[in-house]
């Protein structure tokens, strides 16, 4: 059931869509009491500032936000822990009275979210995945149906890290992936609204904010962070922008080939994205601009309707 007044704001799309400017103008336009949850799997690091296009501090003191910085680069994170963490801050954002935003352009954490997914919290477990890699696949594949039949839907025999894993997650929570792969309605009612460019258009901005990126100073971002002991065998300094300047310090490229492909590669990433966030996808209303999301958000939050698909019908 839903619990009365508790409302979700969803502000999603590409890379460079201005997400973070539409949250805040809707803020400033509806008069506040509203807070940011961060849903970018980048930005929850610290010291990764200028790469991953993080609030300012005069952007996060108009619109406080959360899951910010909440870990170091070397350490692991995922979307069972952001999905605690989510939860965790949208309790504190409600009992204060308060509107959550979640923004950002990590499809799998929103839609985790806003559709109750069930994620099991495991942990690699590295001693149990040496065991397993050393079996032969057909026994793995095996002993995965004999555990958890429906399987084979969705896990494909020659893909083995994939039945070590679900093999792994039945062993530690004691229930097959399959039950994992269910959704519970959430607890509250949620808006998600989303601006598109045209495909030249995105680039176009993608290419000018990258070229902000290394003027604000990226690649003494990372020559910090290399100096600091993170270096590109960390899964957080892979990301777009991270990589390619871990290159230039290592001689690979120029800056100028580190720079463009920054570029080339956040132009592929939005192609991802965008499998996320679909024109087509009735659970989104696409706005063309920050006026229209701010009535958007004022209709959704005056109303008394249930559920978010009254808004999207």
């Amino acid at each position: 059931m839903n619990m009365p007044g508790r409302k979700l704001i969803a502000v999603v799309g590409a890379t460079a869509s201005g997400k973070t400017a539409m949250a805040i103008e809707i803020a400033r336009a509806l008069g506040g009491g509203f807070e940011a949850v961060n849903a970018d799997s980048r930005q929850v690091y610290r010291f990764m500032d200028i790469g991953t296009a993080k609030a300012t501090a005069a952007e996060r003191e108009s619109l406080p936000h959360h899951l910010l910085d909440v870990v170091y680069p070397d350490e692991s994170f995922g979307l069972a822990t952001w999905l605690a963490m989510a939860n965790e801050a949208l309790t504190s954002i409600w009992g204060a009275g308060h509107v959550p935003i979640v923004v950002g352009g990590t499809g799998q954490y929103v839609w985790a979210l806003l559709e109750g997914w069930r994620v099991p919290e495991v942990p690699p477990q590295e001693d149990f995945r040496r065991e397993m890699e050393g079996r032969p696949a057909e026994d793995l594949v095996r002993d995965l149906q004999a555990i958890d039949p429906e399987s084979q839907e969705y896990v494909q025999p020659q893909n083995v890290r994939r039945v070590i894993r679900a093999l792994e997650v039945h062993r530690m929570t004691g229930k097959p992936l399959s039950y994992w792969r269910t959704k519970e309605p959430p607890s509250f009612d949620w808006l998600a609204i989303g601006r598109r460019f045209e495909r030249r258009e995105l680039y176009r901005r993608i290419d000018a904010r990258v070229d902000a990126m290394i003027g604000a100073g990226l690649a003494v971002e990372v020559r910090g962070l290399l100096d600091m002991g993170y270096g590109p065998e960390f899964p957080s300094m892979s990301g777009i922008g991270y990589g390619e300047m871990c290159a230039y310090f290592s001689g690979e490229f120029s800056l100028a080939e580190a720079t463009a492909r920054t570029k080339t590669h956040t132009h592929r990433f939005v192609r991802h994205q965008n499998a996320w966030f679909k024109a087509g996808d009735s659970r989104i209303r696409w706005i063309e601009g920050d006026a229209e999301a701010v009535e958007a958000v004022r209709g959704f939050l005056s109303s008394t309707e249930q559920g978010a698909s009254s808004e999207s019908e």
